[in-house]
C-alpha cells in the first residue's frame, strides 16, 4: 500500500453506486518508505518530523537571531510563546530561580509538539506525526531520562530510590505498600502514560477527521447530497477544534514534563 493509498480512499465510490464505505482504519497510519539515505527509510512522518525540526529552529533564529530593542513583528512573535511557556509553565511549576535553566528546553519542546500535531490541519501534510506512537514515546523517554537523572543527582542513590517510591517511616504499617504502588506508578506508568496521552488524542482526532472528509466525498451523490454538505461541516468544526487539541495537547506534554521536573528537585516525593 502507497503513502497515497494509505491517506486517500477511492474516488469513483460514492453511496448508491454499489460499493461500501471506504472507512480510515489502522491502514491510514501506515506509510511505505518514500526515499533512502544510507540505508535509512524514510516515510511521511519521519520526514514531516524532520521538517518541523527545521520550522522550529528556522523561526526562532529568525526571530531572534538578529534581536532589536524594538522588536520587529516576527520578533515579538517568538517573544510572547517563549514568555508564554516560560511563565505560565516553567515559573509556575519550578519557579524563577529554579526553572529558568529549563526553558530552552521546555520552549523548544513545547513548539516541537505542537508543529508536530499542527501537521494535521496543513495542506499536502495532513497527518499527525505524533499519532505514531514512536514519536510521543521517544520524546516521553527524553523527559523521563532527565526526571530519574535529576532525581539521583539532587539526592544522591538512596535519596533518589526515597524520592521515586515514596519512602516516609511515618507511614508505618501501610509503607510496603505504598512503595510498592509509587515505584510501579513513577518507574513504569508515568513515562507510559505521558506518551499515550499525546498519542491517543491525536490518533483520535486524525481518525475523525478522516471520517468526515471521506463521509463528505462519499455521500456526494444524489440525495446522499444534503448529507455530503452536514458532513462537510462537521469537517470543518472538527478542523476548528483539532486546533484547539493540538495546542492543549502540547501545553499538557510539557506541563507533566515541568511537573516531572519539579519532583525530582522536591525535597519530599
Amino acid at each position: 500500500m502507497s503513502s497515497d493509498q494509505t491517506l486517500a480512499f477511492e474516488t469513483n465510490c460514492h453511496i448508491f453506486d454499489g460499493c461500501g464505505f471506504p472507512a480510515p482504519g489502522l491502514h491510514s497510519f501506515k506509510f511505505e518508505p518514500l526515499f533512502t539515505v544510507g540505508g535509512f527509510e524514510f516515510n511521511k512522518p519521519m520526514l514531516l518530523a524532520l521538517l518541523g525540526t527545521g520550522v522550529v529552529i528556522w523561526f526562532f533564529w529568525a526571530a531572534f537571531g538578529r534581536a532589536k530593542v524594538v522588536p520587529g513583528k516576527l520578533q515579538m512573535v517568538g517573544e510572547a510563546g517563549y514568555d508564554f511557556v516560560r511563565r505560565g509553565l516553567v515559573y509556575e511549576a519550578l519557579g524563577k530561580k529554579e526553572g529558568e535553566k529549563y526553558v530552552p528546553f521546555m520552549v523548544s519542546l513545547f513548539f516541537f509538539v505542537w508543529i508536530m500535531n499542527l501537521w494535521s490541519i496543513i495542506p499536502v501534510a495532513q497527518f499527525p506525526v505524533t499519532s505514531i506512537i514512536a514519536f510521543p514515546a521517544g520524546l516521553a523517554a527524553i523527559v523521563y531520562i532527565m526526571w530519574m537523572y535529576l532525581t539521583f543527582k539532587k539526592h544522591g542513590f538512596v535519596g533518589g530510590w526515597k524520592n521515586i517510591t515514596g519512602y516516609d517511616k511515618s507511614l508505618g504499617g501501610i509503607l510496603p505498600m505504598i512503595v510498592v504502588i509509587e515505584f510501579f506508578s513513577n518507574v513504569i506508568i508515568r513515562p507510559f502514560t505521558h506518551a499515550v496521552r499525546l498519542f491517543a488524542n491525536m490518533f483520535a482526532g486524525h481518525l475523525l477527521l478522516l471520517m468526515f472528509t471521506i463521509g463528505s466525498w462519499y455521500l456526494l451523490n444524489g440525495i446522499g447530497i444534503a448529507y455530503a454538505g452536514a458532513s462537510f461541516i462537521m469537517t470543518i468544526l472538527l478542523t476548528a477544534f483539532e486546533l484547539f487539541i493540538q495546542a492543549v495537547q502540547a501545553y499538557v506534554f510539557v506541563l507533566l514534563a515541568c511537573n516531572y521536573v519539579q519532583g525530582a528537585l522536591a525535597e519530599h516525593h
